[in-house]
């Protein structure tokens, strides 16, 4: 077994305890298949593909890894269902979720083995994750990217470990970018780490070059911010000129804009205006928000697009973590999982000898 070896790779099946995340309109086969053949774990993003397209980026990433992988969904999308269908039917290894399926669905993907892995914020959450069937729980803190918390990853994390008390293993999100940061995630009593905004900054992932070149050019941490401007929750983000117009927005603009990017986003999905309305409803009565604020929620994915797809990242928005300002270059997936390993073993090496040392004086 190897020195990194945790109950998360055992779950997963993967070499490393180091998983890709799922990001609308990044993380595609090439970037999933890439992840899991490094000996990463990778998710695909399926919030924002559209339903017939869903399968075919299933069957790709099969065709370019024999390696398991996820997908990512979130239950209040229109095709959740036929997501679940999908992921049974190609024996998908496991699925990630923000807003958390119910326990008939939930219960429905353990039947078939499949992994359920969802991102949470606080203590609270992971032990609600756990009562409804999760495997593992990935944990961001405030240093994350997209909608995101106010604590600190180094806080957090601790917390959450002490709330789950071994009953499922835990992925340290928000953050992360290297090896030492995966040994310190070990050191809080967490199995893994996952990361977000380090993939979005590699070579197979899906955004045009002049996009992934504004992370690069982000050098300070203090320009990735806490925006509430989207949809009206918490997002950060990259202080851009498209976020800029949105803070100085008045909020009926806002709403305006973001019932335009709905319409949008509604003919992308091939969902109805009244599956979309009855989504949003639902996920405000679960998710303790406005149903304005649902309504808004299909507002980030087409403005995102505008960067991640068209290549205009002044046009759109770029959810970061704040530890795109100190990465400052893109590399393949081997390279980012391979660093980090390698770094990692070797401050575990150090440790190890720091501690016979105290031990023989």
């Amino acid at each position: 077994m190897g020195i990194l070896q945790t109950r998360l790779c055992e779950l997963l099946g993967c070499e490393y305890p180091i998983i890709q995340t799922a990001m609308g309109w990044v993380t595609g086969p090439e970037i999933v298949a890439a992840s899991g053949n490094a000996g990463g774990f990778g998710f695909l993003a399926g919030a924002t593909i559209p339903p017939d397209e869903i399968e075919r980026d299933i069957l790709k990433t099969k065709s370019l890894t024999n390696a398991p992988f996820g997908v990512n969904f979130h239950m209040y999308q229109p095709n959740a269902a036929d997501i679940v269908d999908l992921v049974i039917k190609h024996k998908v290894r496991a699925v990630s979720y923000s807003r958390s399926p119910g326990a008939e669905m939930i219960g429905r993907l353990k039947e078939h083995g499949v992994r359920c892995v969802p991102t949470i914020g606080l203590p609270k959450h992971a032990i609600k994750a756990i009562e409804l069937g999760a495997d593992a729980v990935t944990v961001q803190g405030g240093e994350g990217g997209g909608h995101t918390g106010s604590v600190p990853t180094s806080l957090l994390i601790p917390q959450v470990i002490d709330a789950v008390d071994g009953k499922v293993p835990v992925i340290a999100a928000g953050g992360f970018k290297d090896g030492r940061g995966l040994v310190a995630a070990l050191a809080w009593g967490a199995d893994g780490i996952a990361m977000g905004t380090r993939f979005l900054m590699a070579k197979e992932s899906s955004p045009p070059d002049a996009t992934k070149q504004r992370y690069v050019d982000c050098n300070n941490p203090s320009e990735i911010i806490v925006s509430k401007a989207i949809d009206g929750l918490p997002q950060r983000m990259i202080n851009n000129e498209m976020l800029r117009r949105l803070e100085k927005a008045n909020p009926l603009t806002r709403f305006i804009i973001a019932i335009g990017n709905g319409l949008k986003f509604r003919k992308h999905t091939g969902a109805s205006l009244t599956s979309l309305l009855k989504s949003a409803i639902a996920m405000a009565k679960s998710d303790d928000i406005t149903v304005t604020q649902a309504i808004m929620s299909a507002n980030a994915p087409m403005i995102i697009q505008k960067a991640m797809v068209d290549g205009q990242p002044g046009s759109g928005v770029l959810p970061s973590g704040q530890v795109a300002g100190v990465i400052g270059e893109v590399l393949s997936c081997k390279d980012i999982i391979h660093g980090i390993a390698a770094e990692a073993e070797e401050r575990l090496k150090v440790l190890a000898a720091m501690t016979n040392n105290e031990t023989r004086q």
